[in-house]
């Protein structure tokens, strides 16, 4: 008499295996984190509590409680200059980068040709912009247009402004080609997005006597609300780490200053994410709201 082998249960379920596979995969990355990232923001966190003196004998501390962040906020004039024009600077350059980005990907998502040549176009800035290649480029004045802040009219409209708000004015008047630099990865993504709408929206659109304007403001714009966060989160973590970005420069510049110190950059450096911290939560709260209306 044979007998029928009923397979055994599985003593794991799919749902949870595949749940193990998806660990195994950030593994690696959470550990890279862990050893790379997290530890030495605790470090770094201890440093900004501590007066750090570097010697021949290594690293002596001395604690000093909230001293560094005192001082950063309530008596260096600098940093918070440079924080109030990062501030300015980042809030008006995202909304240009956005606009210029969504122009330019309702352009290459046309069906024409040489459509992929164009694309690598105005991708190839982010290829190039990295490091050393863009700090020549900047030395060299190819990201700024100097003639325009030299303009009269322009330079008695920034006379009349506040010095804390004269100076981001002016950078973006300078530097606007280096702002649309930043617009590569976001071309990318807002193509990807308009790739994914349906067509048979605009089909239907259309029939219903729909004009292109309106089309664009009822279907394309609501329909690219998330993409927009994601190039809004991303644009502003972009230009906050910019290696020639103002505030990043003089932080590290005070590192191994007489006048600064390890201790004191690790304050302003923390007070400095904050500042990121405060405004990715501004711009991704009222970017949630406005899509949510919708």
């Amino acid at each position: 008499m044979t007998t029928i082998r009923t397979p055994r249960r599985s003593l794991l379920t799919l749902r949870t295996r595949e749940a193990l596979n998806g660990y195994g995969f950030v593994l690696l990355w959470l550990v890279g984190f862990a050893l790379f990232t997290f530890l030495p923001l605790v470090e770094t966190f201890r440093y900004s509590l501590h007066q750090v003196t570097v010697g021949a004998e290594g690293i002596s501390l001395e604690f000093v409680r909230w001293a560094n962040y005192t001082r950063a906020l309530f008596t260096d004039p600098n940093f918070v200059e440079l924080i109030i024009g990062y501030t300015i600077e980042t809030l008006v350059s995202v909304p240009i980068v956005l606009i210029f980005a969504m122009i330019i990907a309702l352009f290459l998502n046309l069906d024409f040709k040489l459509k992929g040549l164009f694309r690598t176009i105005f991708f190839l800035p982010v290829v190039i912009t990295s490091g050393p290649v863009i700090k020549e480029l900047v030395a060299q004045g190819a990201a700024s247009a100097p003639g325009i802040a030299d303009v009269p009219a322009v330079v008695e409209f920034l006379a009349q402004l506040p010095r804390a708000v004269r100076n981001p004015v002016e950078y973006l008047l300078t530097s606007f080609i280096l702002i649309l630099w930043f617009s590569g990865v976001q071309i990318l993504i807002y193509l990807a997005g308009l790739q994914r709408i349906d067509k048979s929206l605009y089909e239907a659109a259309a029939i219903d006597g729909a004009s292109s304007w309106e089309m664009f403001w009822k279907i394309t714009l609501p329909s690219l609300s998330t993409v927009t966060i994601v190039n809004a989160v991303y644009t502003i973590i972009t230009l906050s780490h910019f290696s020639e970005n103002k505030v990043v420069r003089y932080v590290y510049d005070r590192t191994y200053d007489v006048h600064g110190g390890i201790g004191y950059a690790s304050a302003m450096a923390f007070l400095y994410f904050g500042v990121m911290l405060v405004l990715l939560a501004l711009v991704f709260g009222l970017l949630t709201r406005r899509a949510t209306r919708r």
